[in-house]
């Protein structure tokens, strides 16, 4: 046998197992069955490629010497649409694997966990007056020099932080 034989023999055994296990049910069978079928393709294009040769870049070599670009373009673009092909699979599986996991309830969400979900949002995120009413506290306390700050310090140190954001926001060409 020889070396292009034996590659004609591999495709061809490649093409018949994927085809095989493409025509399975489960999701998994056929990835691997579509990854059989592209390899399976790359080889064919290698093995219609022809004799090998000098790279069609090089120059200084004789036209007769240098091999044909066209499948080596070719197989890359496969390699490409194979890779691409394999991702969707892959998300399928996925979304699919999923869905199955989540049983009868499936991708809905019922009242219940809808305003759960609203009140835990209240709770995770805080406002922006928030975070600037503690930027404010936290550079007074600095401009005061200690750490510990009363209950009237903070008091006014709010007031005056919402003062500061109450004129911002009504002149935001003379925010300091």
């Amino acid at each position: 046998m020889s070396a292009s034989l034996t590659l004609v023999i591999v495709m061809a055994v490649m093409y018949a197992a994927g085809v095989y296990v493409m025509l399975e049910r489960s999701l998994t069978r056929v990835l691997i069955g579509f990854l059989l079928v592209g390899n399976a393709t790359n080889l064919l294009i290698f093995i219609m490629s022809g004799r090998p040769g000098s790279a069609p870049i090089v120059t200084g070599a004789s036209v007769e010497d240098m091999v044909d670009p066209i499948p080596q373009v070719l197989m890359l673009t496969a390699i490409v649409i194979n890779f691409g092909i394999t991702a969707l699979l892959l998300a399928l599986i996925y979304r699919s694997w999923w869905l199955a996991q989540l049983g009868d309830e499936g991708d809905t969400l019922t009242d219940e966990h809808a305003t759960e979900s609203d009140d835990d949002a209240d709770a995770t995120f805080r406002s922006s007056a928030d975070d600037d009413d503690a930027v404010a506290e936290s550079i007074d306390e600095f401009e005061r020099g200690d750490g510990a700050t009363s209950d009237e310090d903070t008091v006014s140190t709010k007031t005056d932080a919402a003062g500061r954001a109450a004129a911002s926001a009504s002149h935001p060409g003379d925010a300091r």
